[in-house]
C-alpha cells in the first residue's frame, strides 16, 4: 500500500452489512488546528446501520463510496499548526485520545488514521485499554442527556429505554451514581446484564404495558418509537428526553416531537450528542470516579466490520461491539 493511502471500512451502495468492504483511501494529513489519530479501534453505532442501508437517502445522497464509523479511540501521531484560537495545544503527539466525529464530519472512524479538530479531542482514563475505551466517547450523550437537558436530581424517578444499548447502559450507571431510582427497560435477555449495572427495576420492553409502570421524573429514550405513550408516564414537572425516532414511522416521530417542544414547554427534548473537548474531560473524570465503566460486548477485527453491523442490527447488545483495527 502506498505511504499515502490508508485503509478505511467504504460502501459503494446502500444494502445490508455486506456491501462494506475494505479499501484504501488517502491519509489525511492534519491541517491548522486539527490532530492525526491513528485510530486503535472504534464502536458500531445505532445510527450508521440506517444510513448504510439507505434509510436515510434525503440525507445522505447518491454520492460514494461512503464511509462509516462515528467515535474512535488511537494515539495521537501528528499535529498540525495551532488554530488561531487554540494557543497552547492541548494534546500532545503520543497522548492517547478519543472521541467523536463531528456533525459536519459526518462518518469516517472506521480507518486506519482520523483527522480531528483538536477541541474535539479528550484523552483517554490511564486505567482502561484502548479497544475497551471505545465503547465510551458516546456515553457523552447519556451525561448530556441526563445532566444538561433533564437536570436529573438525586432521588428522582428514571427510566431508560434501551438500557442495554450504547447509550442507554451509560445512562443507567450515571443515574444510579446520581442517586436516583432507575428503571431500566431492555429484552429479557439483558436484564441481567442492566441489573449488574445498577438498575433496581427490570422492563421487558416487549412485554411492557407502559401505563403500569408508574410516573417518572425523567425518561431518557433511545428507542424512538411511540414517544407520545411514554410522554404520559411524566410526573408534573417531568422531563423526557429522545436521541431517536421512529424510523418507521418518521414523519409522525419528528413532527410529534416538535409539536411538543412547541407546545409542550419543553418536557419532550430531541438532541443529538456533539461532544466536544470539555464533555471528554468529563467522561474521563467520571471514569476516573467509577461513575462509568464500559461495557464491551464483542470486538471485530477491521476485516469484520460488517459483522460487527450484523450483530447490532440482529438486537440483543449488551453495551458495545467494538472493532479493533490493528
Amino acid at each position: 500500500m502506498s505511504g499515502n493511502l490508508m485503509k478505511a471500512v467504504l460502501f459503494d451502495r446502500y444494502g445490508a452489512p455486506d456491501v462494506l468492504y475494505i479499501g484504501e483511501v488517502p491519509r489525511p494529513e492534519p491541517a491548522p488546528g486539527t490532530a492525526l489519530v491513528r485510530v486503535a479501534a472504534f464502536s458500531v453505532n445505532g445510527g450508521e446501520t440506517p444510513w448504510r442501508a439507505g434509510d436515510l437517502r434525503p440525507f445522505s445522497g447518491r454520492k460514494f463510496p461512503k464511509r462509516v464509523g462515528l467515535d474512535f479511540t488511537g494515539e495521537v501521531v501528528a499535529l498540525g499548526p495551532p488554530g488561531k484560537h487554540l494557543g497552547v495545544q492541548p494534546v500532545a503527539v503520543g497522548d492517547r485520545v478519543w472521541g467523536v466525529l463531528g456533525r459536519t464530519a459526518g462518518f469516517g472512524s472506521a480507518a486506519e488514521y482520523v483527522r480531528v479538530p483538536i477541541d474535539r479531542l479528550g484523552r483517554v482514563p490511564e486505567q482502561v485499554d484502548l479497544v475497551a475505551a471505545a465503547a465510551l466517547p458516546v456515553a457523552t450523550t447519556a451525561v448530556t442527556a441526563l445532566f444538561e437537558k433533564a437536570a436529573l436530581r438525586p432521588g428522582e424517578r428514571l427510566l431508560v429505554r434501551g438500557a442495554a444499548g450504547g447509550v442507554g447502559y451509560a445512562a443507567v450507571q450515571l443515574g444510579r451514581a446520581r442517586g436516583a431510582e432507575v428503571t431500566a427497560m431492555a429484552r429479557a435477555a439483558n436484564l441481567e446484564f442492566v441489573r449488574g449495572l445498577g438498575a433496581e427495576h427490570l422492563v421487558d420492553h416487549r412485554t411492557v404495558v407502559p401505563a403500569e409502570l408508574g410516573r417518572f421524573d425523567v425518561i431518557l429514550d433511545t428507542a424512538g418509537s411511540e414517544p407520545w405513550t411514554y410522554r404520559r408516564l411524566l410526573r408534573p414537572g417531568g422531563r423526557m428526553v429522545t436521541i431517536a425516532f421512529d424510523l418507521a414511522r418518521p414523519v409522525v416521530s419528528v413532527g410529534y416531537l416538535a409539536a411538543s417542544w412547541v407546545h409542550g414547554r419543553g418536557r419532550v427534548r430531541f438532541f443529538s450528542g456533539n461532544p466536544n473537548r470539555k464533555h471528554l474531560d468529563d467522561l474521563a473524570r467520571r471514569v476516573d470516579g467509577g461513575e462509568l465503566r464500559p461495557a464491551v460486548h464483542a470486538v471485530f477485527p477491521l476485516a469484520e466490520t460488517a459483522a460487527a453491523h450484523r450483530a447490532l442490527e440482529a438486537g440483543g447488545v449488551q453495551g458495545k461491539y467494538v472493532v479493533r483495527v490493528d
